[in-house]
């Protein structure tokens, strides 16, 4: 078992991968195991659901390296996320406490029954977004939380109105046919890409055409230099670091801050303080 987290600088990796799972308590049980025997080392966690794995962790990069590599290459999980992409960024402070590995319904949650996010809409790579979310005929839309456009966004994109990513679907519909109407193309971005990747498969028979930022905007920031010009803001991330900058670094944004305005800022900033001393 690797020793309790030492001296060396901590990283953060996040990633996903849509794919079916015959048999998603099997794959949480091999993750467990396999995560354990990290010890103190690996911290984080990660979610499993038929429709696949969604999971951020923490570690030296030598452990994130191991891990990663396992995920990947494990024989017992069946190739099942060969080919996911992890993505890194730097810490100051520590993100986790603990190591928990969940069996979900969702590994996102959409709330619309019968969505298959293996089938989404067109990626856009961090190259092209610039340019995509420039034209008049493209409605820029920021598939996060209120409290997360508030923080930080896009130039020119639009804010939802959403406290839960359940409440989405409800602006999409109210929206859908005036965007077609209009001959409106929809330009979708998240912080990773799974919520932009979950929505643009459930919109696909919309008759609409739907763009999503390949990455999420951590990609973004990590292909993009000069990513401050599309940018305004910090970017918040779920872990106890709260916020980042378009370097990827960590801001000095306090959870206080974040929740600001929110109707349900009270219980977001006490659950949110509750998960940063290493409670459940």
């Amino acid at each position: 078992m690797t020793a309790p987290l030492c001296d060396k600088p901590l990283l953060h990796t996040a990633f996903y991968q849509f794919v079916h799972l015959a048999q998603p308590d099997e794959v949480v049980s091999l993750l467990r195991e396999m995560t354990a025997q990290h010890g103190l080392a690996l911290t984080g966690s990660i979610l499993i659901a038929p429709e696949g794995i969604n999971g951020m962790l923490a570690g030296t990069a030598e452990v994130l390296d191991a891990i990663e590599n396992t995920l990947v290459s494990e024989p017992r999980l069946n190739g099942y996320f060969a080919g996911m992409v992890f993505k890194r960024s730097a810490c100051k402070t520590r993100p986790f406490f603990k190591m928990k590995v969940h069996l979900k319904a969702e590994i996102v949650p959409l709330g619309i029954a019968g969505v298959d996010a293996t089938q989404t809409g067109i990626n856009v790579s961090p190259q092209d977004w610039r340019e995509l979310i420039a034209q008049p005929d493209v409605v820029v839309l920021d598939n996060r939380n209120s409290f997360e456009y508030r923080l930080g966004h896009f130039t020119n994109a639009v804010d939802p109105v959403v406290a839960n990513f359940r409440d989405f679907p409800n602006y999409v519909l109210a929206h859908v046919d005036e965007w077609k109407a209009q001959g409106k193309k929809v330009a979708m971005y998240c912080t990773g890409g799974i919520r932009c990747e979950k929505t643009s498969a459930w919109m696909r028979d919309m008759d609409v055409p739907v763009y999503q930022l390949e990455g999420g905007i951590l990609n973004y920031f990590k292909e993009t230099p000069d990513a401050e010009k599309d940018w305004q803001g910090e970017c918040f991330v779920f872990d106890n670091r709260v916020a980042l900058d378009t370097k990827l670094q960590e801001t000095p944004t306090e959870l206080d801050a974040v929740y600001t305005g929110d109707l349900d800022a009270a219980w977001r900033l006490a659950r949110a303080k509750r998960l940063a001393r290493g409670g459940a």
